[in-house]
């Protein structure tokens, strides 16, 4: 596994879409990023396939944005999320 930075927190999930939104705290997120969620009961990496940002796809974001992550398991508010570099 690669290196890890931190890159954002989860503020709420969505669980009928499956959709984390995560504010985005440092560096950014862009498309086909792989996130690594972590948290109390939460620990597992997730490639960003679909990012939106105010109900628009987009190819990434920055730092102060709140974007939608589709995700493939349940996170939690307060999860970290951290970009996963080789």
């Amino acid at each position: 596994m690669g290196e890890e930075q931190q890159v954002g927190t989860v503020i709420k999930f969505f669980s009928k879409p499956g959709v984390a939104a995560i504010e985005v705290t440092g560096g950014g997120i862009k498309r086909g990023d792989t996130l690594r969620f972590k948290g109390h009961t939460t620990d597992f990496t997730d490639v960003a396939a679909s990012m939106e940002l105010d109900n628009q796809p987009v190819e990434k974001a920055k730092a102060g944005d709140l974007i939608g992550v589709k995700v493939k398991e349940r996170v939690r508010e307060g999860d970290k999320v951290y970009e996963v570099v080789d």
